[in-house]
């Protein structure tokens, strides 16, 4: 049997410290990157700036004036009805599986566009590739079951000459697969991210929504619009994240020595015992649970690896030292 690490650790809403959206967004300067963020700047009753983060077209346009403004782009947009993601949670997970890296490579950040990170589910906002190249130069592979995302995906690199060379897409076309189909037998990747779908149906994710702005309002809300918005394959899949994250487990140990470290979010804590025995059962060496928090959302990730320690020094060796 595998010797299974355990690093669940104790849940803090916090950012990581190299997060770049540890205060207040300034938005006065944000308005004045992307004009059409304007309209939806106002002060609050405490004579704060701020947005209605309720209003999709002005988180749409937030986003866009941060990833101009701080992560070096030329140019970001999506298709309408597309998941339009909060910057810092996301920036949140690139720094944490950093932390994961640095970790198996004697305490030392791993940088550099030779470091190869399979990005599943990238969707059509391209946010972890554009964050990960910014902090750390990575390279990305990012795969999505819907080839109009990947569509605006490649749009958003073709127009950025930062990402010329850095993201190559592939389309998954058997959805009930992870990494086969798109990741060759005899390819290695250094890190795997995933922000898995949530829920199960359509109307689980609804009612889901409809609760958080019910509790965010203080009042009832009949109409479940998402501030974030999201395609169907973006926010439910056949089993939730349950059964998504249980079958990439399955799948990973296919791929033991093709990649350093596999992760995911996690957004339901009562799913993780279930993860844990699974990957005992698959035979991984080691996982870790980190957990994250932004405002009052809380979730984690969950990080493993099948390869041992010996293994894993000559992986860093071979990949991540520097010249």
């Amino acid at each position: 049997m595998a010797d299974i690490k355990k690093n669940e650790g104790a849940e803090k809403p916090t950012l990581h410290p190299r997060n770049k959206h540890t205060g207040r967004y300034d938005l006065r300067a944000l308005k004045l990157v992307n004009t059409d963020l304007k309209p939806f700047v106002e002060k609050n009753k405490y004579g704060n700036l701020t947005i209605d983060f309720f209003n999709p077209v002005a988180v749409k346009a937030l986003n866009k004036a941060i990833l101009i403004s701080q992560y070096g782009l030329d140019f970001w947009d999506i298709p309408d009805g597309f998941l339009c993601p909060p910057i810092p949670g996301r920036a949140d997970y690139i720094h944490h599986i950093a932390d994961i890296l640095a970790a198996s490579n004697d305490g030392k950040l791993v940088k550099g566009e030779n470091i190869t990170c399979l990005d599943i589910g990238v969707g059509a906002n391209c946010v972890y590739p554009i964050i990960g190249n910014n902090a750390y130069g990575w390279s990305f592979i990012g795969t999505d079951i819907d080839p109009i995302a990947l569509e605006a995906a490649q749009k958003i690199v073709t127009s950025n000459p930062s990402l010329h060379g850095k993201v190559e897409f592939r389309l998954q076309s058997k959805p009930e697969h992870i990494f086969s189909g798109v990741l060759n037998a005899d390819e290695k990747v250094d890190l795997a991210i995933c922000n898995p779908p949530f829920h199960a149906t359509q109307a689980e994710a609804e009612a889901g929504t409809l609760r958080k702005l019910s509790n965010l309002k203080k009042k009832r809300v009949k109409k479940p619009e998402l501030n974030f918005s999201g395609q169907g394959g973006e926010l439910w899949t056949d089993g939730g994240e349950k059964r998504f994250v249980l079958n990439m487990i399955n799948e990973s140990a296919q791929y033991a020595k093709n990649c350093a470290w596999f992760s995911t979010l996690v957004s339901k804590q009562s799913n993780l015992r279930a993860f844990y025995d699974r990957l005992e059962k698959v035979g991984v060496v080691e996982h870790k649970t980190t957990p994250m928090g932004q405002g009052n959302k809380l979730s984690r990730i969950i990080a493993w690896t099948f390869l041992s320690t010996p293994e894993m020094e000559s992986w860093s060796s071979d990949r991540w030292k520097s010249e």
